[in-house]
């Protein structure tokens, strides 16, 4: 099939939004979530099959997982026809998938985006989807966290607010767990940007917006997909994919290294001039470890966006699909 329009570059994504059979999908990134996902549909269905919707899709990305996931993905198919799978070759992480996820939905509606550990519970899509009807964008909110571990919560409220202090402009404590339109979906799928971030990607586009608010539930089963290396991963991606202010960050404290030489400086030749001496080396290694130390968090701040920079120009896709369930149905039809 031919790249999607939307997604230049991609190859294997057909791209198929606003299809009349399709009114809301729902996407689902899922990595390693064998044990969890039966639990999902089992209280999945039954909230999409009360909805009263002309016809939905529940969009489950695996994130090439390597446990029993595609195979209790097959399983559930067969008893759940609006489930549809799109098989990454690799992982491609969280943002990637939920990219693919846009890219393949075909709900001429919209879009809700959901993560799989039941963490974001499915009970609260009949008010995304009420609120819907009159904002192209509904955050669930988070208004109770208890679920989570102490430095889980410290850690995203110090992430959200150095955020919203960087020039951020979507809701504290909202994720992924989302409702957009088709017409934002289709805006951000015409960013050229690879590798989005979508809880900052969405907001920035200014498109009007409600909340939701909910208690986050614990998680079904198994355990979490973003410990703290992914979380500073995400953390990094991005800071550095919405704001430069870490690059002006980096050139005040280069003035700021300037300054204190600077006065290092008249502190020596005053010392000299006036015949008094200064004691030690202690004074010296705090000097150049201090200068040293800002040089070399300058030269890390530029160099993680020279490496977005590097990325962008490489060009590679942010994911590769590798099957998508729709195209095997797509196949078995009969011709004529």
């Amino acid at each position: 099939m031919p790249a999607s329009p939307a997604e230049p570059g991609v190859p294997g994504d057909p791209g198929d939004p606003g299809d009349p059979g399709v009114e809301v999908s729902v996407v689902v990134p899922a990595y390693q979530e064998a044990e969890v996902l039966p639990r999902l549909v089992e209280r999945l269905r039954p909230v999409l099959d009360a909805a009263g919707l002309a016809g939905y899709e529940v969009l489950v990305v695996d994130d090439g997982s390597t446990d029993a996931t595609p195979a209790v993905l097959a399983r559930l198919r067969r008893s759940w026809p609006q489930l549809r799978v799109v098989r990454l070759r690799t992982n491609a992480g969280h943002q990637a998938a939920l990219s693919a996820g846009l890219a393949r939905a075909r709900g001429r509606r919209g879009v809700v985006t959901m993560d799989a550990d039941l963490q974001d519970p499915p009970e609260v899509l009949p008010l995304l989807l009420e609120a819907g009807r009159g904002a192209d964008v509904v955050y669930a909110v988070r208004a109770d966290r208890s679920v989570d571990p102490l430095l889980k919560r410290a850690t995203a409220a110090l992430f959200y607010g150095l955020l919203r202090r960087l020039g951020g402009t979507g809701p504290a404590q909202a994720g992924d767990f989302r409702w957009t339109s088709r017409e934002v979906v289709d805006t951000v799928l015409r960013l050229p940007e690879q590798h989005r971030v979508l809880r900052l990607v969405v907001p920035e586009l200014g498109f009007p917006a409600a909340e939701v608010t909910y208690a986050r539930g614990a998680r079904a089963a198994g355990r979490t997909r973003y410990p703290l290396r992914r979380m500073l991963r995400l953390s990094l991606d991005a800071i550095t994919g919405s704001s430069t202010a870490p690059l002006r960050l980096a050139t005040l404290f280069g003035l700021g290294g300037a300054l204190v030489s600077a006065l290092l400086l008249l502190y020596a030749l005053g010392s000299w001039a006036f015949g008094s001496t200064t004691p030690g080396w202690t004074s010296t290694v705090v000097a150049v470890t201090v200068t040293g130390t800002l040089q070399l968090l300058c030269l890390g701040v530029l160099g993680e966006y020279v490496g977005r920079l590097h990325v962008a120009a490489q060009g590679r896709p942010a994911y590769l699909v590798a099957r998508d369930s729709l195209d095997d149905e797509r196949d078995d039809r009969p011709v004529g």
